[in-house]
């Protein structure tokens, strides 16, 4: 088994969630407000306002609520995504490379590194949710803080719609920018290079972000609610997640937060791509002088 792919998907997914770190915690925000039993507390308008609120009331540090467990996160979840999208990608395409089969490489990627990685998820999302100027909690004591209270499950808790979240970022993100480099270069429009990289993943991010956005709120909500004594949870389910959003605030509510998330995981697979290929390219040429 080839180990660049793990060892500079995991490089290049921490370097671009360190990048776009302050983006995803305003989508978490603006994701969670106005959910059931928090609807007093939507005090968000949009992207620009939230970081307005949150640096004026927060500062700048509160921006960054929830780093260390994100950067864990990306250090596993980004190292046996990419690992395993390209060894099986490999495998499917001894026949020829096909689009349909990388998707389905990026959905079983995506969906096993999902589930693995799924406890830092958790802890990211509740340290990111923290408002006010109470000092964050660290990351061992949120952890802590959720096995205590809620057991082993909680640390597991959302891990349906994170894993399907998952299997279809992966699956949409992975398979379009392989499937748009190739047709770039196929045609003779680009070389091989920085800039097709670039307009390669622009596009494999904003794809990502229309397919994601409904179970990326579902996901976010699921894991934002908390056990609580003698209080039954808000949602039962992903589906129940899903039909009370939309009932009780719109189908668009589904799309809460798209402007943030596009605008992450537009800057997010750039600085990803852009990442792993120079990564590659480096190697290759360190390879070739030995």
């Amino acid at each position: 088994m080839n180990w660049q792919p793990f060892i500079f998907g995991g490089v290049a997914s921490v370097t671009a969630e360190f990048g776009t770190f302050p983006i995803d915690l305003t989508k978490t925000r603006l994701q969670i407000q106005g959910q059931v039993g928090d609807a007093a507390h939507a005090r968000y308008r949009g992207m620009l306002h939230a970081f307005q609120v949150i640096l004026r009331e927060e500062s700048v540090r509160a921006l960054y609520n929830g780093i260390a467990p994100a950067l864990l996160r990306q250090a596993s979840y980004g190292t046996i995504k990419i690992g395993i999208y390209h060894s099986l990608k490999n495998r499917i395409s001894q026949g020829g490379e096909s689009l349909f089969g990388n998707i389905f490489a990026g959905m079983v990627a995506g969906t096993c590194a999902s589930c693995i990685a799924n406890p830092t998820d958790v802890l990211k999302v509740r340290m990111q949710a923290q408002r006010g100027n109470i000092r964050p909690q660290s990351l061992v004591s949120s952890f802590a803080e959720i096995y205590h209270q809620e057991g082993v499950r909680g640390l597991w808790r959302g891990v349906g719609p994170t894993a399907q979240r998952a299997a279809i970022v992966a699956g949409v993100e992975l398979a379009m920018y392989d499937w748009t480099k190739t047709q770039f270069l196929k045609k003779q429009l680009m070389k091989d290079d920085v800039r097709l990289h670039f307009v390669s993943s622009f596009i494999a991010g904003f794809f990502g972000a229309v397919a994601s956005n409904p179970i990326d709120v579902v996901k976010t909500r699921m894991m934002n609610q908390k056990v609580v004594a003698g209080n039954p949870d808000l949602y039962k389910s992903s589906l129940d997640c899903a039909v009370r959003t939309a009932r009780t605030e719109g189908f668009m509510a589904l799309y809460k937060g798209f402007i943030p998330l596009y605008l992450r995981l537009g800057p997010w697979n750039i600085i990803f791509f852009l990442t792993y290929e120079q990564l590659k390219k480096s190697h290759d040429v360190m390879s070739e002088k030995r």
